[in-house]
């Protein structure tokens, strides 16, 4: 996996999107509305695993088995993705890419049984590169969205960003509702989805906003709010990490309101390409079906945001 100092790398300017993608063990039902920015959810800083295990949440309906499809004309999959996003995807010791979509993508591959590329490029020019014909598929932690489904075509979700509220351990609550929280200080990020869910359902909540994850994580730590919400997977390395100074757990579940965070990270794919889409659809159920993603979520995740 990267080290800390990479993910930390990552500019947290990237990590106020919008377009967050809904999560849940349980989400395959779930409509697909139009929602926010094409934007990805913001990159989780990794840390020290951890020994407890963990619920591995799984993205597929066994109800739902896809039909193999005819991979007769499928030789070669060229997979795109970005330069610095651990622990999704980055460089690794060897030079050679590295990661969770990139690992993913190449155990796609060995289910189709076809060569397998995987080309490293900066997210702003995936989109451009693969309908221009420089690449098949992008697995880059890309987020489904109205504007994005005009250029390009996706897969069923791969995987799903909870939102989850974080308070002092001291003052942890197993289950979270709107009543619950009258008259609590809530940190969240300024202009997120996450605040424009506050507004709607948190009504009597006191919220703060703060420009940025440290400024509203740094006001949890010192006391100056009850609890935060965000973005679960990169909350939970925060508050297993270093920089959290062991302060804080989780308080309640998950959130999954696809309304205001979106439909979930897919694999892109040119427009029209059915043949690689319904593919890819029916390699990943399999490779969760026969516990390969589970094994991978299991390396890159060893704290769970479920």
């Amino acid at each position: 996996m990267a080290s800390s100092q990479q993910a930390k790398s990552f500019k947290s300017a990237r990590g106020l999107l919008t377009g967050l993608a809904a999560a849940a063990c349980l989400l395959a039902a779930l409509p697909a509305e139009a929602q926010t920015p094409a934007k990805r959810p913001p990159a989780a800083p990794q840390t020290t695993p951890q020994a407890a295990p963990q619920a591995v949440p799984g993205f597929w309906d066994p109800r739902r088995r896809p039909e193999r499809p005819d991979l007769s004309r499928l030789t070669v999959i060229r997979f795109l993705t970005e330069t610095d996003y651990p622990p999704f995807n980055y460089t690794g010791a060897d030079g050679n890419p590295a990661g969770f979509n990139v690992d993913l993508a190449r155990a796609l591959c060995e289910e189709i049984k076809v060569t397998c590329t995987v080309q490293m490029r900066r997210f702003e020019t995936l989109v451009d590169a693969l309908t221009s014909n420089r690449g098949d598929a992008i697995i880059a932690s890309m987020a489904v969205s109205p504007q994005l489904r005009a250029r390009v075509d996706f897969t069923d979700p791969y995987y799903r960003v909870p939102a989850r509220f974080v308070s002092r351990k001291d003052a942890v609550m197993p289950e979270i509702r709107p009543e619950y929280l009258e008259g609590k200080k809530v940190g969240v990020i300024a202009g997120s989805a996450h605040e424009a869910y506050l507004k709607a359902m948190f009504t009597d909540a006191e919220l703060h906003a703060y420009p940025s994850d440290d400024a509203m994580r740094a006001a949890l730590r010192r006391g100056e709010v009850d609890f935060i919400f965000g973005d679960a997977i990169s909350l939970a390395f925060w508050i297993n990490g270093t920089d959290s100074g062991d302060c804080c757990a989780f308080s309640g579940g998950p959130f999954v309101e696809s309304r205001f965070f979106g439909e979930g990270i897919g694999i892109a794919v040119r427009k029209g390409n059915d043949v690689l889409r319904q593919a890819l659809n029916w390699a990943m159920f399999r490779v969760w079906e026969k516990g390969r993603y589970t094994d991978l979520w299991l390396r890159y995740f060893s704290v769970s945001p479920f």
